[in-house]
């Protein structure tokens, strides 16, 4: 009796100790017992999966599978099931679906048959997977563009030689026309095989030491003249920025780029910022969300307040030819020319965007290494250590799957408790519910009824006791603030670092405390 009472302590543990989801079944179907992470995976309070359906934990079509499987269930087949791991799909308590690696163990217990079913959440892997392809196929393209251009220059210097030859050799007016239409229409080919060289990362560039400040200035001063008074250019340039290896030429063909396609998503008036500040990539955490390697960069972003791109528009932006305008407005390789030349300079691109809100690119530039100066860069200061949690809950209120897990690991790892919710709708009600919160820490746009301003808004009314904290993708307030709230609130602006994220839930469990 003794060894029975231990095994079952022990086999408890080690289901609370689990990282993945483990859900033991009886012939039937029905849960008999759910660890702790499989309670988390579904997003179920404690215990609320134990006597319940295994179905209510899959899309209906995969119900209906399962019920024929269980129903016609014959031992001679299991090997095609029992220890095979599979993909699946899950269902959430919020009707969401998300991929999964399910693999079936069974055993007899009192003469019955008992399932037992170990869940790895795939999401993240299937996020990365996609990203990585993404990525591979615009190198693939970058290839295969590189080469079409390389060969199209050589047939098109056979085309310009000879055509220049022939005006020589004593054309009449008539012919010599039609020899500079040919020319022209020539170099204009000449020019987009140039700009597809710079999305190939084959371009001819001339790094010079630069201050990005005085560069973003003086093409600011073009752009003034070009875009016209409707819209309204702001800049927000930090002081004592790093200086970066940069060709200035294609920095400011790039920065063109970049305000006339805002320009054209914009309508006949807007907004547009330019931003310009030091980044700190030194944590994994950082490094993952923005997906460049670790260092020291100069981080320039440009923000509209615009039409804003849809999902798939986003995971196309960069490719050559690829374009949201109609067929009379451009060839598509503004981006992929930007893109390119950011990769070939060391740096990286990022694209944050919402339909009807507009869009924010950040451009990331490897910063030079100052030794020996009041500048240098320093490396493991305290400012780094992030500042850790006690326990406390923080709800985190993020539509985007990949950013939610992320933000999740984050604040475990700082040493909190966490609870989350995927628009701003589901964090209310979870509040008015019951659920328990320190603090709301939540993403400015969101699906639903209510943004981050708006939940700040009725937590602060209805939930005084819970401190809020809002985060934006967003540079700056260019977009948001047209968002209508009643006081100013300090926003963590993506990507972030660990420490910062530490030291902002420091001081608002620290404002409770004095409170």
């Amino acid at each position: 009796m003794e060894q029975n009472v231990e095994d079952s302590a022990l086999f408890a543990a080690v289901l609370d100790a689990a990282v993945d989801a483990i859900i033991v079944c009886d012939e039937d179907g029905t849960i008999v017992r759910a660890n702790r992470a499989a309670h988390d995976l579904f997003r179920y309070g404690t215990d609320a999966l134990v006597g319940k359906s295994v179905n209510m934990l899959m899309p209906l079509t995969m119900a209906q599978l399962h019920d024929d499987f269980m129903q016609n269930y014959d031992p001679t087949s299991e090997s095609r099931v029992i220890g095979q791991g599979r993909e699946v799909e899950g269902l959430r308590k919020d009707q969401s679906t998300f991929p999964l690696n399910l693999s079936v163990g069974e055993t007899r217990i009192g003469g019955k048959r008992t399932f037992i079913g170990i869940l790895h959440d795939l999401s993240q892997f299937k996020a990365t997977q996609a990203a990585l392809e993404r990525s591979q196929r615009l190198d693939a393209i970058g290839q295969m563009t590189g080469g079409i251009a390389h060969d199209f220059n050589n047939l098109l210097t056979v085309v310009i030689g000879n055509l220049e030859l022939l005006e020589k050799r004593g054309a009449d007016a008539r012919q010599e026309m039609l020899i500079r239409d040919a020319l022209e229409a020539a170099e204009l080919g000449s020019d987009l095989t140039r700009r597809l060289l710079v999305f190939a990362r084959k371009g001819n560039l001339k790094p010079v030491k630069s201050d990005l400040k005085a560069l973003c200035k003086d093409t600011l001063a073009i752009l003034e003249r070009t875009i016209g008074s409707s819209y309204h250019i702001t800049t927000d340039f930090a002081p004592d920025l790093h200086e970066v290896m940069i060709d200035p030429v294609q920095l400011q063909s790039a920065l063109m780029n970049l305000a006339l396609n805002a320009r054209d998503a914009m309508g006949p008036s807007g907004e547009l910022l330019f931003s310009l500040a030091n980044v700190s990539i030194d944590d994994t955490y950082m490094a993952q969300e923005t997906d460049i390697t670790e260092g020291e960069y100069v981080r320039m972003s440009v923000s509209d307040n615009g039409a804003g791109m849809s999902i798939e528009a986003q995971q196309r932006a960069f490719e050559p030819f690829f374009s949201t305008k109609s067929e009379t407005s451009g060839t598509g390789l503004g981006l992929a020319m930007v893109y390119g030349f950011v990769r070939q300079s060391g740096g990286h691109v990022t694209l944050y965007s919402e339909l009807g809100l507009g869009s924010s690119f950040a451009l990331y530039f490897p910063a030079i290494q100052n030794h020996g100066n009041g500048s240098e860069i320093s490396k493991g200061d305290k400012d780094s250590v992030p500042v850790s949690g006690r326990g406390q809950i923080v709800m985190i209120v993020e539509d985007n799957p990949k950013v939610r897990k992320l933000s999740i690991e984050r604040i475990r790892d700082l040493g909190f408790q966490t609870e989350e919710a995927t628009s701003g709708d589901d964090a209310y009600q979870m509040l008015k519910n019951g659920s328990k919160a320190d603090i709301v820490f939540s993403d400015l746009v969101m699906p639903g009824s209510m943004n981050g301003y708006d939940l700040a808004a009725r937590v602060e009314v209805e939930f005084p006791q819970i401190k809020v904290l809002l985060t934006s993708g967003y540079a700056s307030d260019v977009v948001t603030g047209t968002m209508a709230h009643d006081r100013a609130y300090d926003i963590l602006h993506k990507p972030y670092r660990q420490s910062d994220l530490g030291r902002r839930l420091h001081a608002l469990l620290e404002d409770t405390s004095v409170d």
